[in-house]
């Protein structure tokens, strides 16, 4: 009989609390549950009165050289008493550990809990905490760069346009949108002020599904798996956009991106090209994530990915958006 190759797996759970009470040395009644299969697999970790999480990146996603990277940016972070999850070492002091997966060579991490609940809607105040918490981020990582992806036009736009291609038609309306909107989109980064533009490290997925809020609105950010090199505005145009999606009353929303800014603005300044450029860069990093959801169909979003899916992709998040900010 023929042994298939697989492309991804799902590892057992059991498996990995042994994994983890061995190489990390907790202790013997540490229990492990998975909480999403994702672009990256992640589970939660329980020992005694402690909580972990155990990221296993998917097969193929990150070298270990980008991890490394990813890790030393949040023991920056920590270091500066920046509220992020952090990794945690094992018992070697190794902060990366190769698992021997069905489809080949994966690594993990284990990182501390983030405490708090995710939460959709937010007051005022949690914003105004977010926005100086990203803006504390850039302030420390500002004019640095890491040997990772660095976020250009050619990366946020006709990468992920090459690769949105694939599963839709020229032909359809919401293709031939993105195609005639493309180019317009590239001239505006093109032609920026590039002078006036903050670059630095970005996180470039600020939003509440990667963000712990406690009881006392202490905001805990995780998940630093895109972060690269570009304009630090990105992650404020990431986040506004998010706004759009999750904030439908125009006035509370238009309240609470100026809550936001006021918190960024109390550590770092966003100038007038910057907050130009936001929109548009909205918009392209639509194209970005979308451009991803494409490019890892075979281990991810095969479980929703479809031409009507991509259609109302385009036209009510990317399409509604341009048109509002434009």
């Amino acid at each position: 009989m023929k042994k298939f190759s697989v492309t991804s797996s799902i590892l057992s759970s059991s498996d990995i609390a042994g994994f983890v009470r061995e190489k990390y040395g907790l202790s013997s009644n540490t229990t492990c549950r998975l909480l999403k299969t994702g672009i990256n697999h992640t589970y939660r970790i329980d020992s005694d009165n402690e909580v972990f999480i155990f990221r296993v990146y998917s097969y193929n996603w990150r070298t270990k050289e980008e991890i490394t990277e990813e890790l030393k940016l949040l023991q920056l972070l920590k270091q500066n008493d920046i509220s992020v999850s952090f990794p945690i070492a094992d018992t070697l002091d190794n902060f990366i550990n190769p698992i021997e997966a069905p489809e080949g060579l994966r690594y993990a991490v284990l990182f501390s809990f983030a405490k708090g609940h995710k939460i959709l809607n937010f007051s005022k105040d949690t914003h105004f905490e977010i926005g100086m918490l990203m803006a504390k981020i850039h302030h420390t990582t500002k004019g640095m760069e890491l040997k990772r992806i660095t976020y250009l036009p050619e990366i946020l736009l006709n990468q992920s346009l090459t690769a949105i291609q694939s599963f839709l038609s020229e032909e359809t309306e919401e293709m031939q949108f993105l195609i005639a909107t493309r180019p317009i989109l590239e001239k505006e980064l093109l032609n920026a002020d590039h002078r006036l533009l903050r670059k630095g490290i970005v996180h470039l997925d600020v939003w509440f599904d990667n963000l712990n809020i406690s009881d006392e609105n202490k905001v805990t950010l995780f998940d630093f798996d895109f972060c690269g090199n570009g304009w630090l505005c990105l992650d404020i145009a990431y986040y506004i956009l998010q706004l759009y999606s999750t904030e439908k009353d125009e006035i509370e929303r238009s309240e609470k991106i100026k809550a936001f800014y006021k918190g960024y603005e109390t550590v770092e300044k966003i100038n007038d090209e910057e907050k130009r450029l936001i929109p548009v860069l909205g918009v392209c990093l639509y194209y970005f994530y979308l451009g991803v959801q494409c490019s890892r169909f075979e281990n991810w979003s095969n479980t929703f990915l479809n031409e009507v899916y991509l259609k109302r992709f385009i036209s009510v998040l990317i399409k509604g958006y341009y048109e509002k900010t434009n």
